[in-house]
């Protein structure tokens, strides 16, 4: 598939010699749903408002389906869609109006089945002679994605879609994102819940101080980045873990019964057989064995806590 959002050595700095992106360089592909995870600062917002011509680049370029958003900025914006972080809303307007309005900033002539199919799958058909004020904080959100939709653009982009809603409504969201893949739209999000992006996404990306620290396949990098952890439940409480077992790095679990064991799954030999064996030589009794996958938070943990020049 080709890419149609492509962002090429991109920075911004502001005064002061502040970089708030530092080279980035990314190419998304039509029909993707990629995550961009990393903490407060790290540059997400920026990056968006960099490529949806709210800020301008200090150098490097993007374009999207081909178009330059500085020397073709009225076609590149057209394809995009945002939902920003903030509920900016007029309280006393009718949601369908609302997502008309939208519509006519970007030219598009009026056309009510667009709109009420928009309305339609965000479950807002019901509330559309409501006014804003009248509306939950969630179904305000859905507002913001249906007045990003309005003009029927073919990237979308969310920053912190779900911000503040209940994890019932985080999951109607993950629906929503997942129909739109199924009409062609591309869509970017941010998000500080790592489970958001482990539900959906097709690729991960991960940003820390305006760097790109790696973009992969989220299930390519689960399995290259993920390790293993054993825990070994005794039938008894130990206060030391035992000299003879001083090689296999161990940790005591709080309970004083768990001895936990990391391992890496690429590795032939994982060493798993020798500790159980050596385990049972230290005199020590086993009630239970429990492995566990490192999940993409504690991937993410690592990465923005590593030095820079060891990320991969």
């Amino acid at each position: 598939m080709s890419a149609i959002l492509s962002i090429k050595n991109l920075r911004k700095s502001y005064d002061g010699d502040f970089e708030a992106l530092k080279s980035v360089s990314l190419d998304i592909e039509q029909g993707e749903i990629i995550a961009l995870l990393g903490p407060n600062g790290a540059g997400k917002t920026t990056l968006i408002s960099t490529i949806c011509g709210i800020t301008r680049p200090t150098s490097g370029t993007v374009t999207v389906d081909g178009h330059d958003i500085q020397n073709d900025f009225r076609a590149a914006r057209s394809l995009i869609g945002l939902v920003p972080q903030e509920i900016a809303l007029e309280p006393f307007e009718k949601v369908i109006n609302t997502v008309r309005f939208s519509r006519g900033l970007f030219g598009k002539p009026r056309q009510d089945g667009v709109v009420e199919d928009v309305l339609r799958r965000l479950s807002l058909w019901d509330k559309r002679d409501s006014q804003i004020r009248e509306l939950s904080g969630g179904m305000k959100r859905r507002v913001l994605i249906a007045k990003a939709l309005a003009h029927e653009p073919r990237v979308l982009f969310l920053d912190e879609p779900t911000a503040g809603v209940d994890v019932e409504l985080r999951k109607d969201m993950w629906q929503i994102v997942e129909q739109l893949r199924a009409d062609g739209v591309t869509t970017i999000l941010t998000t500080h819940y790592i489970e958001e992006a482990e539900a959906i996404a097709d690729r991960i990306g991960v940003i820390s101080n305006g760097e790109i620290l790696l973009v992969e396949e989220k299930d390519k990098l689960m399995a290259r980045m993920g390790r293993k952890q054993l825990d070994v439940q005794l039938a008894s409480q130990l206060s030391a873990i035992p000299d003879s077992l001083s090689a296999y790095d161990l940790t005591l679990g709080d309970d004083g019964r768990t001895l936990i064991y990391s391992y890496d799954v690429k590795s032939e030999r994982t060493g798993i057989t020798k500790l159980l064996t050596d385990v049972a030589a230290a005199g020590l009794q086993l009630r239970d064995v429990v492995t566990r996958q490192s999940s993409l938070e504690d991937i993410f943990v690592s990465l923005v806590h590593k030095d820079p020049e060891e990320t991969p």
